[in-house]
């Protein structure tokens, strides 16, 4: 291959189909946005919306780098970047989706538990 051909290539590759893998860091920060998500009860809102956006994901994360400046003054810096980073990538939405759905199912399983009578009393 030519150094043009492989030049290319690179320029227009897109990450592969299917969720992202964050790294440790950036699973840290989604996993926080998704349990707040679901402990405000906001899980299907939350879903619509990530769905709706999909086809400007990379656009809404260049505008979460664009505002850091104003959000470092409010909140974790380092967090807010990891957050920013990660949705940059392709699969970003789709890995988000699954977690709230996650953790929904972890807070209605919890709920049923604590509605059912103990039979062991």
């Amino acid at each position: 291959m030519s150094r043009l051909t492989q030049s290319l290539k690179k320029a227009f590759a897109v990450d592969d189909a299917g969720p992202a893998e964050p790294t440790e860091a950036q699973q840290v920060v989604v996993d926080k946005v998704c349990r707040e998500v679901v402990r405000r009860h906001m899980t299907t809102p939350a879903l619509i919306f990530l769905e709706m956006s999909r086809p400007l994901n990379y656009v809404g994360a260049q505008m979460l780098h664009f505002f850091q400046p104003i959000a470092s003054a409010l909140m974790d810096t380092a967090g807010y970047e990891q957050f920013a980073t990660f949705m940059e990538r392709r699969g970003s939405l789709e890995y988000m989706c699954r977690r709230i759905e996650h953790f929904e199912s972890e807070c209605v399983a919890r709920q049923e538990s604590e509605k059912s009578p103990d039979k062991s009393k």
